[in-house]
């Protein structure tokens, strides 16, 4: 139940699921970041043993605050713990939750919480996003993130790509896999000036459970995480399902993706090896002006703005034909890419009807003649 709130006569019909992950009971302590509607939201859990036989002999608790961004909500961790912790000792005392209400209060523009309106992230604000949110990991989320999945990075980075609903399950805590949806979306970062702005961005719902579902049945892009077990039985809310380091989809056109291939391999080399230099100029030389975040965001938009870049030129060549030249050119295999080639050429139709680089009434289909 939602034991208080300010402002009073804010919609906040399903949060209460929202903000207490499904199966938090086994748990002392976690941290849940979410959507409701076009707003984020953090929560800050705590679970505290009591001697009550009318709380069945433990208080659960959860404080959480919504923004339309998720940029700077790990600002108010601390505090949001805290005060979490507080309810739980002082359960109805409110007085600290007011006065940092009245001190960061602001108004949500009409509709914000409920409209279901399509999302659509800007490569600006999301490189806006990286450097606020790699802080509340403390070891790098993003590091953790690649270090957690090998060279099963390269199947997410596809997927993510293609803007496809990815589903990340997990037990709790969800704090971390929270920032592995983060990361997952930051994959799939464009930077192309002309077409960066038009490309939407992966949508990160972070957590979600099975009050969503109705909402999720509408959405043909996004990845989130969830404790909920059932949704692996609903195969028509995601495309990809995610169980620990198990990459799987149910969709055959798809399946092809699942292998890593050698062009992947050599990518993945390719990125290690880039970390061991960056490493070593640390450690010999003392320069500290980038680090392993920056490194891995970086490598991944240098690889998708390879692929868009090499799209738009064969969109203006004669004959429009992609061929085992450009695969290779865009780090793909050529044997092995058919299935992404012709999903991203979806994607990328719909991108260059949006931003004019296909005239109006004049798109035309590449052909992937040259692909086995």
């Amino acid at each position: 139940m939602v034991e208080w709130c300010l402002p009073q006569d804010i919609d906040l019909e399903g949060v209460e699921f929202k903000s207490m992950a499904s199966g938090s009971h086994k748990i002392q302590s976690d941290f849940i970041y979410f959507r409701k509607g076009l707003c984020f939201g953090l929560a800050c859990f705590a679970n505290m043993p009591v001697e009550s036989e009318l709380e069945r002999g433990a208080r659960m608790k959860s404080v959480g605050i919504l923004s339309p961004s998720y940029t700077l909500l790990y600002r108010y961790m601390h505090f949001l713990e805290n005060q979490v912790r507080h309810q739980l000792e002082m359960p109805g005392h409110y007085s600290h939750l007011e006065a940092f209400y009245d001190d960061k209060k602001g108004v949500f523009p009409a509709g914000t919480l409920v409209s279901q309106q399509p999302i659509h992230w800007l490569p600006s604000i999301h490189n806006y996003m990286y450097p606020e949110m790699k802080i509340t990991h403390p070891a790098g989320c993003m590091s953790q993130f690649i270090k957690f999945f090998g060279e099963q990075i390269l199947t997410l980075w596809k997927f993510a790509l293609l803007r496809k609903r990815i589903l990340i399950f997990s037990p709790p805590p969800v704090g971390v896999v929270c920032y592995r949806v983060y990361c997952c979306c930051c994959l799939a970062n464009v930077s192309l000036p002309g077409i960066g702005g038009t490309v939407p961005e992966s949508k990160p719902f972070f957590y979600v459970n099975v009050a969503d579902i109705e909402m999720l049945e509408t959405e043909v892009s996004y990845v989130a995480c969830t404790t909920e077990k059932i949704f692996e039985e609903k195969q028509d809310l995601y495309d990809v399902y995610v169980d620990n380091q198990n990459v799987k989809t149910h969709h055959e056109h798809l399946q092809p993706l699942l292998k890593i291939n050698s062009a992947d391999k050599e990518k993945y080399q390719r990125l290690n090896d880039q970390r061991q230099m960056l490493m070593y100029s640390q450690e010999v030389d003392g320069d500290c002006s980038s680090c392993e975040e920056d490194l891995f965001i970086l490598f991944f938009m240098e690889q998708n703005n390879r692929i868009f870049q090499t799209l738009m030129e064969v969109s203006a060549s004669q004959d429009k034909t992609l061929t085992a030249d450009h695969a290779r050119g865009m780090g793909l295999d050529p044997q092995g890419s058919q299935v992404k080639i012709m999903e991203k050429q979806k994607t990328f139709e719909v991108i260059a009807k949006e931003s004019g680089i296909f005239k109006k009434n004049q798109r035309k289909r590449l052909q992937c003649s040259d692909f086995s």
